[in-house]
């Protein structure tokens, strides 16, 4: 009966830490440059990021900054700020995988995935096709 008993009490703990590794990433992010603030959340089973904060948030104008690089003529007037950044991440074996990440600077959507280097830091990789051929910055939780 004990048995059971611990069985099921081992099962409860490990997925109980399962989902807290799963979560790690939710939270506000300061990037690499210091230039913004990604707030990461969970929607569904799938993880995305937006742009909550931009260290210069106005143009020489005294205007928000707008997506002018987009290749989507259509978006090129969006502010930037409140930009949806990262987009359909799930998480798998400790690594958040299969999501893009869209850089406003140049109007590009790179592949990406995401790894925890504790719980105040992640490694996020930009890549094309394979992810050997890429770009890793590390984000500060703030």
């Amino acid at each position: 009966m004990y048995k059971h008993f611990y069985i099921v009490l081992l099962l409860f703990c490990s997925l109980n830490v399962f989902s807290q590794n799963k979560d790690l990433i939710l939270g506000k992010w300061l990037t690499a440059s210091g230039e913004a603030h990604i707030q990461i959340y969970q929607n569904g089973n799938k993880f995305s990021g937006k742009l909550v904060w931009l260290k210069d948030p106005l143009d020489a104008n005294g205007k928000p900054k707008l997506d002018k690089e987009n290749p989507k003529n259509e978006l090129t007037k969006r502010p930037i700020l409140g930009m949806l950044f990262l987009t359909d991440f799930f998480y798998k074996e400790g690594i958040w995988e299969g999501g893009t990440i869209y850089d406003p600077k140049t109007g590009k959507t790179y592949s990406c995935k995401i790894s925890a280097e504790g719980k105040n830091k992640i490694n996020v990789r930009g890549f094309v096709g394979f992810s050997m051929l890429g770009r890793t910055e590390t984000w500060t939780r703030i």
